[in-house]
Parts: structure tokens; C-alpha cells; sequence
């Protein structure tokens, strides 16, 4: 089929100067395309249609790609490896809040780089309704961003700013669903037959409830179930919110035109797409409707479509299910990098319980991704923290999941005796227990209260992100220790959603004060730099691979990078109490190490004390 579909494409194509280039990619790639388009389509008599009408919109995508991303699209391809070294750091930010827009976010690129950023993802700054827009994630137009934070344009030269400092640009790419404002959703809305088919509608309840049977509900607050009811009587699937409404990918037509909207954003010069809610993206009645084998192929042809039409893009994976799950979304031909929530929620969780049992069995059993691929580990982001470990690895330790979720949730949001978090619950569900933390990363390790240990505790935390391979993504404001910004709940369309206390404004003060060594912005931003700064010298710090390591102490967290004879073992102190490694622990290594945090030498032929929340980086050499 697809030497014939070439043969077709070429007819009309073959005298435009982007074909040549383009059918070698489409020969090279689009028989890959074809193969997961198939269990999706393939029963479909008019698939050889579909197949065309697609490698259509991956045509127009390619001969409309810039001549300087052409350039970096061969420069990637050559290094594939390119965004596994140690020089990565990661940032993410809502433009509009750090830095009121797009002309504001580039006025701060030299600060960017004075951080060490290579990588910035911006939140959802397309077209959205108002005021309620889940956070930017209610897409009304993919082509037209939030006047607020300026225009499309404008988001155009700030990608092209950034790639020009060094600084890959991420977007999300919403594709599981649109706003109730999009345009095709209007025309669902009216009853246009065709574009009522490019989400899941049903005339009466019937069917919404079969579905519901099996599936489980995400915002309860907002709307119990899976389904809303239009003012005509109709059903529509939102999973998320009633103005988000899912797209059925079932029918061709959605996938082929999600594809056109997708290489649209990666030719504003997009490096990385944040694929949203990917375990959501394909229904089946009698199942959950989460990680069902389709959603794989789903992601693995628009992974097709980029290799062909955009060959730099990279998908990331955002999936907050069970670790296993998370894991499936992530191979060179589907998402090469993945949010790692598990390690974030461990870390959170070895905080509270001043153990490290769970973390360290998680880097030991559930670190390592297959070649090519990478870890985006992080300490917050836009989202709740959600306690998504295993069941089966907390019994290991005879931990009861359910029970342990509930202390976390109490500890977390100072329902709990000696708690240093100030967090808020969000979408808490007393009927399945479900509930989940909102609050700042600086809030949640005791600095809006004073603990003397907060900025130790927040640097711990980051200095596992940044040694434990992969990319470390820094939630820009965590370098000055934004607090809980609670003016949120006295804006009536906020009030309802708790996260927005972890969406300050930019904090001018703090970030004024972060020159400053004797401000707690100052200490946090200086500890940080310092940390950044070690990591980038450290070329075994590339890559992913790890080695447990097990100090014999509940408190402390142990890993290597690189070798014995030429590597890194870090220790991290996660109690408020001076701890011990024990020397017979340690034997094997070499008898003299130094630790780059403090820049002192250490003898490892003794034993080891880790002062509260002391984190050691020893560099081994033989």
C-alpha cells in the first residue's frame, strides 16, 4: 500500500522543492505509520482513503517546516541521544504568572540561562474559555493562543528566541479532548452530523451508563461520572470537566485532523509536545478506558507522523497511573521521555515518614527505560500530587496502600501532629477515599511555617532530581521558595480548585532577594545554583542508568552513577536526625572519596554521619 499511496502523493507533489526530501522520510517511515494505523483503521473499507488523507497533512506539514528547523531537525537525528546529557535542565512556568506573557518570558532568557536552562515548558497558552479553563487544558483553537499572554506570532519569535540561547521550547499537545468552545465542538453543538462524530455524543443516558459501569471519575467535584448533559438532552464524555469534552478517536477523521493540529505546533518551533492525559485517548465499553492497547498505537503513529513530517519533535508522556502503566507509554516510538511521578511522589512520601524504603526500591526495581528514551524527574508542577506508587511494593514493607494514602494525605495538609506541609486536599472524595495535595514545593517542606529545616528539606529533594538521571525539571519559583499563594480561594472562579494555590504570581520580592545570602530566597537560590552547577560538570551524570545502593539505614536514600572506579554515589539524609552509615557498608569503595556538595574529603573506610537532611555527592575514583 504505501508505494502505491507514494506513487498517488507523487502525481501531485513530485515538482514542489520539499517532495524529494519528504518521500526518502515517508519511504524511510511510513510503513510504521501504516502498521498502527492499522488496528485502529484498518477494518475500514475506506482505509486506503484514510491512509492518503493523512500522508497529505504530513506533506503540507513537512513543505511548511522553516528552513532553520529542517536544519535543526538533521542536527537532531545525528545526536539522538541529544537531550540524555548532563547539561540538561528543564523549567516550567504559566507565562502569564511568572512573567506576565510571551514578550515577558523572553525579556528573562538571560536569567534562563543564568539558571542553566536548556529546556522551558510553558503552560497551555492557546485559546481558551473564560474563566474556567482548567488551567489553559480546555483548548478552544490549537492556532491561536490567550490574548492574554499575547499572540501567535509572538509565541512564533519566542521559540525562535529560545532555540537561539540554547533553550528548547515545550508545549502540551491536548489531545484527549477539546473546550465546548472549540469550533468543532460549536458545530457538534448545532448538530452538524460530522463534527457530532468527532466526540463521543449520545442521544440519551443510555449508553453514557453502560460506559460508566467500568470507568472511574476524575473530578468528582465538578461533575460525578464521566458524562454531561447538553441543554438538548444530549450526553457528551468529558472525563475531566464538563467544558472539556473528549474527542473520539475512533472515528479517522479526528486523528487525521488532531494530526494537522499537532505538526501546526510543532512548526511554531515546538522541540517537545507534553502528550496530555495519554491513558485516557481510546474507549471501550466493558473496560476502564485507560491504557487500552489502542492508545498505544495512537501514540506510536503521531510518533510515525513526526519522524516523517517533523523529525526533531519529541513526545513526553504524561500518565499518572500505576507504574507499570507509566512505563508502557515510553520506547523511541512513542514517548521518548516521560514524566516520572512515581519517584516525585516518593520523595514527598520519604519526607513524611523520614523513610526511604519505598524511594529505594523504586530506583532499584522501576529506574531503568529502554535506550534512547529518559526520565523528566521533578519535585512539583502545575498539578496535585497524586500517591500513585504500587500496592504490591508498599506490601512488601508491610504498608497497606489505601491506609498509607490517608496518613499522606493528613500529614500533607497539617491534619497531622508534627506535620511541618502546609498543602491543601484537592478533589478529596469521601466515598472512594481519593484525594489528592496541592500546595507549593516550599510550602510543603515547611518554609511557610518557619521550620528550620525547610530549605534543606526543598534542596534534598531537587538534589535527587538533579542526580538521579534524566531531565530535572525546576517549577520556576521553587529557586526562591514560592510560598502557597492563598489569595486564590478570594477569587470566586479559582476558589473551586485548590491547585491554584501552587500557581503564584511571580514573587518579586523573593526572586529581588535572591542575590542575597542572608534571605531564605538567597540560601535556596544560591544551594540550587550550586547543585545545577555540580551537575553540569559531570558528564557520568548523563543518561539514565543507576545502581542502588543500600545504606542500611531506613533514613538514608543511597545510588550510584557511573562505576566504582569512576563514579558518584549519592546519600541522602531524609530525617530531621543526624544519621549513620556504617564503614562495613561502604567497604569495596574506594577508601578516600569527595564530596562535591561541601568540597570536602571524606574517608569511607569509617563511618559515615549525614547531618539533617545532609546530602552527600562522593566522587569515587580508584
Amino acid at each position: 500500500m504505501l508505494n502505491h499511496l507514494i506513487e498517488r502523493l507523487a502525481a501531485t507533489r513530485a515538482r514542489q522543492a520539499s517532495w524529494p526530501a519528504f518521500a526518502q522520510r515517508l519511504r524511510a517511515h511510513g510503513q510504521r505509520l501504516l502498521d498502527e494505523l492499522h488496528p485502529l483503521y484498518g477494518e475500514r473499507a475506506d482505509f486506503a482513503q484514510v491512509a492518503e488523507q493523512l500522508l497529505q497533512v504530513a506533506y503540507e506539514g513537512w513543505r511548511d517546516r522553516s528552513p532553520s528547523l529542517r536544519q535543526l531537525d538533521a542536527a537532531r537525528e545525528a545526536t539522538p541521544d541529544w537531550f540524555a546529557s548532563e547539561q540538561m535542565l528543564g523549567g516550567v512556568c504559566y507565562a502569564d504568572l511568572w512573567a506576565g506573557g510571551f514578550k515577558g518570558v523572553q525579556a528573562q532568557i538571560p536569567y534562563l540561562k543564568e539558571l542553566g536552562l536548556t529546556y522551558l515548558h510553558l503552560m497551555p497558552p492557546y485559546l481558551c474559555p473564560q474563566p474556567h479553563n482548567d488551567g489553559g487544558y480546555a483548548v478552544s483553537s490549537y492556532r491561536a493562543t490567550d490574548p492574554r499572554l499575547g499572540s501567535i506570532d509572538e509565541l512564533r519569535s519566542l521559540a525562535t528566541q529560545l532555540r537561539k540561547a540554547g533553550i528548547s521550547l515545550v508545549l502540551d499537545f491536548v489531545f484527549n479532548h477539546t473546550s465546548d468552545e472549540h469550533e468543532w465542538a460549536q458545530a457538534a453543538r448545532a448538530g452538524d452530523p460530522d463534527y457530532s462524530g468527532y466526540y463521543w455524543m449520545f442521544p440519551d443516558r443510555s449508553e453514557p451508563e453502560r460506559y460508566e459501569q467500568t470507568v472511574r471519575e476524575i473530578f468528582p467535584d465538578e461533575h460525578p461520572g464521566a458524562f454531561s448533559q447538553l441543554p438538548d438532552g444530549r450526553w457528551v464524555w468529558t472525563t475531566f470537566h464538563r467544558y472539556q469534552w473528549d474527542l473520539n478517536y475512533s472515528n479517522p477523521a479526528v486523528f487525521t485532523a488532531m494530526a494537522r493540529e499537532m505538526l501546526y505546533i510543532a512548526n511554531l518551533g515546538v522541540d517537545f509536545l507534553r502528550m496530555d492525559a495519554v491513558a485516557f485517548v481510546w474507549k471501550r465499553q466493558g473496560t476502564p478506558c485507560e491504557n487500552l492497547p489502542e492508545a498505544h498505537h495512537l501514540l506510536r503513529a503521531y510518533n510515525a507522523l513526526a519522524r516523517i513530517a517533523a523529525p526533531s519533535l519529541l513526545f513526553k508522556s504524561e500518565a499518572i497511573v500505576h507504574p507499570d502503566d507509566v512505563v508502557s507509554y515510553i520506547s523511541p516510538e512513542e514517548c521518548q521521555v516521560s514524566y516520572n511521578p512515581l519517584q516525585m511522589a516518593l520523595l514527598w512520601n520519604s519526607l513524611a515518614t523520614r523513610e526511604v524504603n519505598l524511594l529505594q526500591y523504586a530506583l532499584e526495581q522501576r529506574h531503568e527505560l529502554p535506550a534512547h528514551t529518559a526520565w523528566v524527574n521533578y519535585v512539583r508542577s502545575h498539578d496535585d500530587i497524586g500517591w500513585t506508587f504500587a500496592d504490591e511494593d508498599a506490601a512488601l514493607y508491610g504498608i497497606n496502600g489505601f491506609d498509607h494514602r490517608q496518613f499522606l494525605n493528613r500529614f500533607f495538609v497539617n491534619r497531622f501532629e508534627g506535620s511541618f506541609a502546609r498543602g491543601e486536599p484537592f478533589q478529596d472524595n469521601p466515598v472512594t477515599g481519593d484525594c489528592r495535595i496541592s500546595g507549593t514545593a516550599a510550602s510543603l517542606c515547611g518554609l511557610e511555617q518557619g521550620d528550620v529545616h525547610g530549605t534543606a528539606r526543598l534542596l534534598l529533594l531537587y538534589g535527587v532530581v538533579l542526580s538521579s538521571g534524566g531531565i530535572p525539571l525546576l517549577y520556576l519559583g521553587d529557586e526562591v521558595g514560592q510560598l502557597n499563594d492563598h489569595d486564590y480561594a478570594q477569587d470566586a472562579h479559582k476558589a473551586v480548585d485548590s491547585r491554584w494555590l501552587h500557581r503564584p504570581p511571580r514573587d518579586k520580592v523573593r526572586y529581588a532577594e535572591r542575590q542575597d545570602p542572608a534571605s531564605q530566597a538567597g540560601q535556596l537560590h544560591a544551594g540550587l545554583r550550586h547543585l545545577i552547577g555540580l551537575r553540569r560538570h559531570l558528564p557520568l551524570l548523563a543518561g539514565g542508568r543507576l545502581s542502588a545502593f543500600w545504606s542500611h539505614n531506613p533514613a538514608v536514600l543511597g545510588y550510584r552513577r557511573g562505576s566504582v572506579e569512576d563514579g558518584l554515589l549519592v546519600l541522602a539524609n531524609f530525617s530531621e536526625q543526624p544519621q549513620r552509615v556504617a564503614a562495613h557498608v561502604l567497604s569495596g569503595l574506594p577508601a578516600q572519596a569527595q564530596d562535591l556538595v561541601s568540597a570536602r574529603g571524606l574517608a569511607l573506610d569509617q563511618d559515615l554521619t549525614l547531618q539533617p537532611y545532609q546530602q552527600l555527592w562522593l566522587r569515587l575514583q580508584a
